[in-house]
């Protein structure tokens, strides 16, 4: 039996109907297989550079630092097949599990994929990184014969400089996710994903680019405790119509405004779509004529102008081919928004709250960053949960060049890795073909 009345009709990026009718609830972290396998996948997924491991030994240059004396000839690019098998070897549970160990780029690097079992057993998200990281390192002292004396080397070039460092400080092995000493608080770990690695991993695809991170913000959420009681609803209401282009709204908005659109269009497009469905209604008319606005359901407002800014978005910064413009699109789509209806912008004004810090800190007065460095767990970017790093990642995506540090610099290796995962590439497909599944279970 669902636990909210709301239905929505999904649709893809392109427009096209997925399924109509569809209980919020099927779309929920906690019931849809797609989102539970981006989480999964997210945990289980390494990725290795062999190529800067084989560099790195050869050179004694590992770890960040130069150790003269002990350098150690392991051809691994070119023997990567073989340590493949050694690894899969090493870390698989039984000979039919989930293992993943494929090799890529001519023998430069290693996607591994850790036996979900071993997650299970485990408690802590780290357990991808720390398995694939002992099995490499196991796998080429084996190999190559490593003495005793040499096989810190090995060792400093699978996992870095750690435990000197709290990171895993010039190790050659990538999660997607950060070390959980990087994370603000208790259920950061989806939120400290960077918008480049989504931008990069979605193929710059603006939509799915939203839908993605968003799915990682809202599950977050339950994660942290903050999708509980009465704010569940709200979290699912803001992941269907920002993340997941519920009612085809975002797609439409723009549509409706990518010609010759601002973002002061998009806000009048935004509150009368609201008008329309009922959404809001006028409270007062004040002598001037100006309209006060209300509203008997808040979360399902702040959905629809969550979906509004990611429009606006796509509209300014898809027009200047640009993301510098973010955090000041966000800005002002909420600010002309509440002048226009007298009701909180999105995420009952955090979101906007937040773009000062960001355009400060991104390239103001401080900056030289740019937008595609930031994520839910930054100190300027976290306090809009939810609704700000998606629209981050589409504008990033709408990006053609502008930023000091462009996806293509800062995440080559991550969209290799996650770039050809369906769940990753077309988030909003592979959750409402799920969600499809699962609508008459939930309903």
């Amino acid at each position: 039996m669902a636990k909210y009345k709301d239905k929505i009709d999904l649709y893809d990026d392109r427009g096209k109907v997925i399924e109509k009718g569809v209980p919020l609830e099927a779309i929920s972290p906690l019931v849809n297989p797609a989102i539970k396998r981006i989480g999964n996948l997210a945990k289980k997924t390494i990725a290795v550079d062999l190529a800067g491991i084989e560099k790195g030994l050869k050179t004694g240059r590992v770890g960040g630092g130069y150790i003269k004396g002990k350098e150690i000839d392991a051809p691994v690019v070119k023997d990567a097949e073989k340590l493949a098998k050694a690894v899969r070897e090493l870390i698989k549970i039984s000979k039919d599990d989930d293992t993943e160990v494929k090799v890529l780029g001519q023998g430069k690097k290693l996607i591994v994929q850790v036996p979900t079992i071993r997650l299970d057993v485990g408690v802590e998200y780290t357990t991808g990184f720390t398995t694939t990281a002992a099995a490499v390192t196991q796998a080429i002292i084996d190999m190559y014969d490593v003495p005793i004396y040499k096989a810190n080397m090995v060792k400093a070039a699978v996992w870095g400089r750690y435990p000197q460092t709290m990171t895993f400080m010039g190790s050659n092995l990538k999660s997607i996710l950060e070390v959980p000493q990087n994370n603000e608080g208790a259920g950061y770990a989806l939120r400290n994903i960077m918008a480049n690695h989504i931008v990069a991993i979605s193929g710059k695809n603006a939509m799915n680019a939203a839908a993605l991170s968003s799915i990682f913000e809202q599950t977050a959420a339950f994660e942290m405790g903050d999708a509980i009681g009465p704010f569940e609803r709200g979290h699912l209401l803001a992941l269907a119509f920002q993340g997941l282009n519920a009612n085809n709204m975002t797609y439409e908005i723009v549509k409706e405004n990518g010609k010759t659109g601002t973002v002061g269009t998009v806000v009048e497009s935004i509150v009368g779509r609201a008008i329309e469905d009922k959404v809001i209604k006028v409270l007062e008319k004040l002598p001037s004529g100006y309209k006060v606005y209300t509203t008997s359901d808040m979360p399902l407002w702040n959905a629809y102008v969550a979906s509004g800014m990611l429009a606006a978005i796509m509209v300014n910064c898809g027009a200047a081919r640009a993301s510098q413009g973010v955090p000041s699109t966000i800005l002002y789509f909420n600010d002309l928004l509440e002048h226009e209806t007298g009701l909180p912008g999105v995420d009952y004004g955090r979101a906007m709250g937040t773009s000062v810090g960001m355009s400060f800190f991104s390239h103001s007065i401080y900056g030289g960053g740019g937008p595609g460095l930031f994520h839910g767990n930054h100190v300027v970017t976290k306090h809009a949960k939810g609704t700000v790093i998606p629209v981050i990642a589409a504008g990033c995506a709408l990006d053609a060049g502008t930023q000091m540090f462009s996806p293509e610099s800062t995440s080559p290796l991550v969209k290799d890795v996650f770039g050809d995962i369906p769940e990753f590439k077309a988030p909003i497909k592979a959750v409402g073909k799920e969600a499809k599944k699962l609508k008459n279970e939930v309903a």
